[in-house]
C-alpha cells in the first residue's frame, strides 16, 4: 500500500488544481511560484503576497456578473467595491484599483487613506466611496469634508437615524445617502437582529419624515445589507435578500432617486482542496431574484453593488513555516513545532477556529501521519489541529527509514498556510507587540513589473527586538 503524502492527496482530491501544483523536483508551487526558491532566498517564517491574484479575482467576479446580466437581460449596472478593512496595505489597495473598482470604508482613518490615494492619483473624485460603520464625529466630519471638496460619489451609509443630522450640519454640497438595513441573524446566533443598521420596518417612515422633500440637499440612492455568514445557497440568505429587494420596491415607488442595492460582501474563498462553490449559479440567482421582484412591482431594476473583501485579497497570500522540532508527548499525539506562532500570525485559527488551506511544500514522497502543529508561544491554545476536509492534520513524516532518502530528509519540512490574505494582519496588530514577543515574519511581495515579469522584494523585514522594546518603553 502506498502511504506517501502524494498518494493521500491524490486519493482525496483532484490535484493539481488552480493555484497549486508541483514542480519537477516535487516541491509545491503556489500560483506557479517556486516556493522552494523563495524559501532558500528569504528563509522562514515567511509571509508571501502574490499581487496578480487580486486582479484575477476582481475580473472573475466582474465577468460572472456580466454573464448574469446578459442571461437575464438585466437593466442595471454592476459596481465592484473593495472593502479596505480586509487589508489596508497600500500595495493591496493600489493593486485592486488598477482594475477599475471602487472602495468601501469602515472608520474615520480610512478617509485619510482615501485622501492619500487621491493625492497619488490612484482614484479621482468620480470614484465611489461607500462609507459604512457606526460613525463617530471624527468619521462623519471627514466624510463631510470629502463631500465639500468635490468628491461626487461619496455615499455615507446611515447606520442609525441620528447619523443624518451630522451631514445636515456639516455637508455644504448636495450629497447622496444609503441606508443599511438591519438584518435578522441566523437562528443559531445569540442575538435576533444585527446591531448594525436601521430596522426594516422603520425605514419607510424615516424616509418620509427625514429625507423626502430635501432632494436639493441630499438624496437616498442606496439600500445596503450585509449578512455575517456570507452569500450562501440556503433559506436564510434568500429570505434576507428578498426582504431588502421588497423594501427597495416599496421605497422606489415614493423615492424616485433610489437606484441601487448593495448586497455587501460574503463570497467564500478556497480553504480546502475540496472546496466547491458555484459562484456563477449564486450570481445568476441573485440577479434573477432582483429582476423578478422589480418586474412584479413594476419598478426599475437597481444597480447592484458588492463589497468583496476576502474574495478580493484572501487568496493572494500565504504563510510558510519550518517545522523546527518533533515532540512525542504520548502514544497518540505527535507535535510538529513551527518557527512562529499561530496566535500572532494567523489569529483567526485561534479566535474563531478558522481553517486555512494547509499543505507541505516538500517531502511529498515521504509517508504521512497524523500530527498537531504547535506554535512557539507558551500559550496552550497556540496550535492548529484538524483540517476542514478531513478533521485531522496529516503531514509527511520528517524522517524516512529509506537510506536513499537520508540526504533529502536533512532538509526541514516546510508547511504552507494558503489564502491567508484577509484580516489576519489587522486582527494580529501588524507591527505592534505580539504574544510572548514573537516577531512578525518577513513579508515578501511578488508582483508584475512594467514588462509583465514577476519580481519579488521584501516589504518588511522580520520584526526586531528593538522595535518592540521601543513600544514597551525600554528604548527612548
Amino acid at each position: 500500500m502506498n502511504n506517501t503524502y502524494t498518494s493521500l492527496v491524490n486519493q482525496t482530491f483532484h490535484f493539481p488544481q488552480e493555484g497549486f501544483d508541483q514542480n519537477d523536483d516535487g516541491y509545491l508551487q503556489f500560483n506557479g511560484l517556486d516556493l522552494k526558491s523563495l524559501i532558500d532566498k528569504y528563509g522562514t517564517p515567511l509571509k508571501l503576497t502574490y499581487l496578480p491574484k487580486i486582479g484575477m479575482q476582481i475580473n472573475k467576479a466582474k465577468k460572472m456578473f456580466e454573464n448574469a446580466f446578459k442571461k437575464h437581460k438585466y437593466e442595471g449596472e454592476y459596481f465592484y467595491c473593495y472593502c479596505t478593512k480586509s487589508s489596508h496595505f497600500s500595495f493591496i489597495v493600489e493593486e485592486a484599483l488598477k482594475h477599475n473598482i471602487h472602495l468601501e470604508t469602515s472608520y474615520a482613518y480610512d478617509i485619510e487613506i482615501i485622501n492619500r490615494l487621491y493625492q497619488r492619483r490612484k482614484i479621482n473624485k468620480e470614484t465611489y466611496i461607500i462609507c459604512n460603520g457606526y460613525k463617530q464625529k471624527n468619521y462623519t466630519s471627514r466624510i463631510s469634508k470629502l463631500i465639500n471638496t468635490g468628491f461626487k460619489n461619496v455615499i455615507p451609509i446611515l447606520d442609525n437615524k441620528e447619523e443624518l443630522q451630522a451631514y445636515k450640519r456639516s455637508a455644504k454640497n448636495t450629497f447622496r445617502l444609503g441606508i443599511r438595513v438591519a438584518a435578522e441573524e441566523e437562528p443559531n446566533f445569540p442575538f435576533y437582529t444585527s446591531r448594525l443598521g436601521i430596522r426594516a420596518k422603520d425605514i419607510l417612515e424615516f424616509y418620509v419624515d427625514e429625507i423626502e422633500g430635501y432632494e436639493d440637499k441630499f438624496q437616498l440612492k442606496m439600500l445596503h445589507i450585509f449578512l455575517n455568514k456570507g452569500i450562501k445557497d440556503d433559506i436564510y440568505y434568500w429570505s434576507e435578500l428578498n426582504k431588502i429587494i421588497n423594501l427597495y420596491c416599496q421605497l422606489k415607488k415614493i423615492c424616485p432617486e433610489l437606484d441601487s442595492i448593495n448586497i455587501g460582501g460574503g463570497f467564500p474563498i478556497k480553504h480546502s482542496l475540496g472546496f466547491e462553490y458555484d459562484y456563477q449559479f449564486m450570481i445568476n440567482e441573485i440577479v434573477s431574484n432582483i429582476k423578478k421582484a422589480c418586474k412584479k412591482a413594476k419598478v426599475p431594476m437597481p444597480n447592484i453593488y458588492t463589497e468583496f473583501g476576502s474574495f478580493t485579497v484572501g487568496e493572494s497570500m500565504a504563510h510558510i513555516y519550518s517545522v523546527i522540532g518533533q515532540k512525542i508527548q504520548n502514544d497518540r499525539e505527535c507535535w510538529y513545532m513551527i518557527d512562529s506562532s499561530f496566535i500572532t500570525t494567523l489569529p483567526d485559527t485561534w479566535g474563531i477556529g478558522e481553517k486555512f488551506l494547509m499543505l507541505p511544500v516538500n517531502k511529498w514522497d515521504n509517508e504521512y501521519h497524523r500530527v498537531v502543529l504547535g506554535g512557539i508561544t507558551c500559550d496552550s491554545h497556540d496550535y492548529y489541529d484538524s483540517e476542514e476536509h478531513i478533521n485531522e492534520v496529516f503531514l509527511p513524516k520528517i524522517s524516512s527509514p529509506d537510506p536513499k532518502e537520508a540526504i533529502a530528509n536533512k532538509e526541514p519540512l516546510y508547511v504552507g498556510f494558503f489564502h491567508t490574505g484577509a484580516y489576519q494582519d489587522q486582527i494580529s496588530g501588524y507591527g505592534g507587540i505580539k504574544h510572548c514577543l514573537i516577531p512578525s515574519p518577513k513579508h515578501v511581495i511578488v508582483e508584475e513589473d512594467k514588462n509583465g515579469k514577476l519580481v519579488d522584494w521584501v516589504y518588511a523585514k522580520e520584526q526586531s527586538a528593538q522595535s518592540m522594546l521601543k513600544i514597551l518603553g525600554y528604548l527612548r
